[in-house]
């Protein structure tokens, strides 16, 4: 089941990543979540993203950007 994170102000898509799967590499799958904040490069506080649950197939895949 997704959850929701709410940004701290100074937040980056790859540091949230991080915090949610324990590495920046999945920021993709964060992003796709959330394609409606592709906006913020850096995040104010109380902005509200999806982190999708990974699969175990997703945990073996490397990003599009790294394929």
């Amino acid at each position: 089941m997704a959850k929701i994170y709410k940004t701290k102000s100074g937040d980056y898509w790859d540091m949230i990543a991080y915090e949610a799967y324990g590495n920046e590499s999945y920021v993709s799958y964060l992003m796709s979540a959330n394609q409606d904040k592709l906006g913020y490069v850096r995040f104010p506080a109380g902005v509200e993203l999806i982190i999708p649950d990974l699969t175990e197939a997703d945990k073996d895949l490397l990003p599009d950007w790294r394929a």
